[in-house]
């Protein structure tokens, strides 16, 4: 059963966020649980609900739902490798391998990248803005998505990365290769994307009410020619001006040119997937400013071996690279330590 309290705000706490107020004043045992209150509803400020980012006066009378303490979800460490490219005292970059699913789901009770965190880290030296069955988790990459990804070992540092991914200050670029050969070298797509009500696992662009912003760019990299089996394909980068769940996938098949080997969201049956098991989608670049240091964060993860492999059979179909080909290509073989420029992403 739940209970209601109420709290005055005090002279020392004037001007104070609200999720930092009801975390320094004893409402709530970390800010984290106060911001999910507060976004639940639950928090009450002049009668009005506040976001977390609202700012208390002394006087102010808070009414919120009373914290019971809740049973603690309890992950096995486990020990399965991570390729940590970058870490300090309060966060990690990490380079995740295509297959690891980010945290405990349905079917997927353990073999998690939080049951390794765990094993690496120890859980209390991660942060747990998601819930106790995420530990460490600030964004996600779905589990055959591969590439590079933020994870946070405080709830502070979750939260602050959390709101740079949010005001778009995380810079976060991807490689996919598409079916079919896209005219246009830069495009948008702005399309809102919404649970489909059919397939719960699905998501789709939907024009409900409910369907959330969703903006995805893209320049094009290389074309290959079309095949006996096919209709040609394109590599591309996409960046994401928001993070909505499977938003790529999601995007690509509005366009009509599906992720190759998307087994979800692809076109199977229609188009050949050079036998790739799984979607062609690589976190290949990430780019932010460190929110204690304010340093400019750079990091760059070549494609890994299953997808150079695709590139590598498309290596005779070649129409060309664009300009911005050629400058992600410099930039990968900078990260290789190749002398001299490769002529081909076949040949990451």
């Amino acid at each position: 059963m739940t209970r209601n309290l109420s709290i005055t705000v005090e002279p020392r706490y004037d001007g104070m966020r609200i999720d930092s107020f009801l975390y320094e004043s004893g409402c709530y045992p970390t800010r984290s649980k106060a911001v999910k209150f507060i976004e639940q509803g639950k928090v009450f400020l002049g009668g009005a609900t506040p976001n977390k980012k609202t700012l208390v006066e002394a006087g102010n009378f808070v009414v919120y739902e009373a914290f019971e303490e809740e049973q603690r979800e309890f992950l096995e460490p486990q020990d399965i490798p991570l390729n940590v490219v970058w870490e300090d005292d309060e966060m990690l970059v990490l380079n995740k391998q295509h297959g690891l699913i980010c945290h405990p789901s349905p079917g997927h009770p353990d073999g998690t990248l939080s049951n390794a965190l765990i094993f690496r880290y120890g859980r209390e030296n991660l942060a747990h803005i998601q819930g106790d069955d995420r530990p460490g988790i600030v964004h996600r990459l779905d589990g055959d998505t591969s590439g590079l990804m933020l994870c946070a070992k405080n709830d502070d540092m979750g939260l602050l990365l959390q709101d740079e991914i949010r005001s778009r200050n995380v810079d976060r670029k991807y490689l996919c290769l598409v079916h079919g050969n896209i005219a246009s070298d830069t495009g948008m797509i702005d399309a809102p994307i919404f649970r489909s009500e059919k397939v719960r696992t699905r998501m789709q662009v939907s024009n409900k009410p409910q369907a959330r912003s969703s903006v995805t760019t893209f320049k094009v990299l290389e074309r290959f020619e079309a095949g006996l089996k096919d209709e040609g394909f394109t590599l591309i980068e996409c960046k994401l001006f928001s993070g909505r769940t499977h938003q790529i996938r999601v995007h690509m098949e509005y366009i009509k040119h599906w992720c190759v080997g998307d087994p979800m969201y692809g076109n199977p049956g229609r188009a050949d997937n050079l036998d790739l098991t799984r979607q062609f989608l690589h976190s290949w670049s990430l780019d932010f400013e460190h929110p204690r240091t304010d340093e400019l964060m750079s990091f760059r993860a070549p494609l890994p071996e299953d997808l150079q492999a695709t590139i590598a059979k498309l290596s005779d179909r070649r129409i060309g690279l664009t300009d911005h080909g050629w400058e992600v290509l410099g930039v990968m073989d900078e990260v290789l330590g190749n002398q001299e420029p490769t002529q081909s992403f076949s040949l990451l």
